[in-house]
């Protein structure tokens, strides 16, 4: 039996690739996020290429209810989850605290915070109940550092920050390890959904030096998850060499 890795917001960015990673290293996947035709196309390339199970759930993080009728009535054979990635979170909008727009600051907590909690509260006890598990949560270096008009975002991944050594602390008497890992600037969807569809804007964040791609991160999580089972990566910060900071980048312009 292959083991299994679930992975929220699976559908574009770093999800998308690390769960190309893992079907491609024999896992069994369960695939989740909010767009279902995305989902179901990305099931069949991946059965397609690699021959692996694979289980979709289209639902909402941000729904307690969502979260837990779909992850708690997963069918016994995928319920021995060796792997949970905590991917699923977005940046929305770019501006001061004084003129930021609430629904932003909402869509922001309700996924990059109370969606990464849901979802381990619904899997930790599964994961201690068999035995074993890695849960890896996909920071920011946003969450090491804070910018100027980004406060409500850095702030998110500052909770995950925090949440990620308590979480550690709170599994380590049971085997179970915890890792955060923390990118940098890396060239995904993210820019255009916090420039809310802006693809010019969203370019520009990333001209003048190579960012990092997404199999970059991905390659990041399956090295810490594949170490030896004595060994556990607690915090990861991963940015591209021309990047020393969040506002801090080398351009060639």
């Amino acid at each position: 039996m292959n083991p299994i890795a679930l992975i929220t917001g699976s559908t574009a960015g770093i999800g998308e690739a690390t769960a190309e990673r893992f079907a491609k290293e024999g896992y069994d996947l369960i695939l989740t996020g909010r767009r279902n035709d995305r989902l179901e196309m990305q099931k069949k390339q991946l059965q397609d290429m690699y021959s692996n199970r694979v289980l979709t759930l289209c639902f909402d993080v941000r729904s307690q209810a969502e979260v837990e009728q779909n992850l708690e009535s997963l069918p016994d054979d995928w319920k021995n989850i060796a792997v949970l990635v905590n991917n699923a979170g977005l940046a929305v909008g770019l501006s001061s605290v004084q003129e930021g727009v609430v629904d932003d600051w909402e869509r922001m907590i309700d996924t990059n915070i109370k969606g990464l909690l849901y979802v381990s509260r619904t899997i930790a006890p599964l994961m201690i109940q068999n035995g074993h598990g890695h849960i890896v949560n996909i920071g920011s270096v946003a969450g090491k550092d804070v910018y100027p008009n980004g406060a409500v975002y850095c702030a998110t991944k500052h909770a995950i920050d925090a949440f990620s050594k308590g979480l550690r602390m709170d599994l380590v008497s049971h085997g179970i390890r915890v890792t955060q890992v923390c990118p940098g600037a890396v060239e995904t969807e993210f820019s255009v959904v916090r420039f809310k569809g802006d693809q010019n804007r969203a370019d520009n964040v990333y001209k003048g030096f190579e960012p990092l791609k997404a199999d970059d991160v991905a390659d990041a999580v399956f090295y810490c998850v594949n170490l030896p089972k004595h060994v556990c990566i607690n915090d990861m910060l991963i940015m591209p060499t021309a990047q020393a900071a969040p506002t801090i980048i080398h351009r060639n312009l």
